[in-house]
């Protein structure tokens, strides 16, 4: 599978200001870039650091009034269908290092609240099937609304209702809650609607990272990853350490 992406935002600071951005889609094994180009208007700063988990990479940029952003690229996703619900989840005390801080509790995923919860709805399955059953109940039971993000997965599960972030922020947490750890992954996906920066959850079973979209716009085959970490907090697509007016954001997703 292989998709094209054209991503252009624009914004205005009323005094030179620091910002970090994250809107390149990363290079993994699972996803080839094909080609791509990164056009900017003027800086005062520029460079390239990693991202979180070394997945991606983020830009500081200081920008003196005005910053204009267009992105295009091609990429190839190698990344097959992904049946996990027969996988089995790993013991805590077995998890590598790196997958470790996943378990925890964290800004807008609080999954230590979620366990009373999780274990009366869910009791009976583990590992992928839990998984699995997280992910339809999440789709059966929310709303998806433009506009009506939440705060966190706790006001999410009160609301149900919310947009892509607050989709994968109960899965995460919930899965956190079962003792498997998950992580939130910014993606580029074809099927999003209205077509936008989209977010799914991640979660370790079988030794390895599984993507989960309980929205249902987004399938592992055909989603290119930006970036990961904890909950949204850490991978917003621009950081600003100051004040910032946005002028235009557009995001354009198409199978090629």
């Amino acid at each position: 599978m292989a998709i094209a992406v054209y991503c252009e935002l624009a914004y205005r600071f009323s005094r030179p200001t620091d910002m970090l951005m994250q809107i390149e889609a990363a290079v993994l094994p699972e996803q080839r870039i094909v080609k791509a180009g990164l056009g900017l208007s003027q800086v005062e700063y520029f460079a390239r650091v990693p991202g979180h988990d070394e997945v991606g990479e983020r830009i500081w940029l200081r920008v003196e009034r005005d910053l204009i952003v267009d992105y295009t690229a091609e990429i190839e996703i190698a990344r097959p269908t992904d049946h996990f619900a027969d996988l089995p989840e790993t013991a805590p005390h077995l998890l590598p290092g790196d997958v470790v801080d996943y378990l925890m509790p964290s800004r807008y995923c609080q999954s230590d609240l979620f366990e009373p919860f999780v274990e009366g709805e869910f009791a009976g399955l583990a590992g992928g099937a839990r998984i699995a059953a997280i992910r339809d109940w999440v789709a059966g039971a929310f709303s998806y609304g433009l506009g009506a993000t939440n705060s966190s997965a706790s006001d999410s599960l009160l609301a149900r209702r919310g947009v892509c972030r607050d989709f994968a922020h109960v899965v995460i947490a919930m899965a956190r809650a079962s003792s498997i750890p998950a992580r939130y992954v910014s993606v580029y996906a074809p099927d999003v609607m209205p077509s936008d920066f989209h977010a799914v959850a991640e979660v370790f079973l079988g030794g390895a990272w599984h993507l989960v979209d309980a929205t249902g716009m987004a399938g592992p085959a055909d989603i290119a990853k930006i970036g990961v970490g904890r909950d949204a907090a850490d991978i917003p697509f621009l950081t600003t350490f100051g004040d910032a007016q946005l002028m235009n954001l557009r995001v354009e997703v198409r199978r090629s």
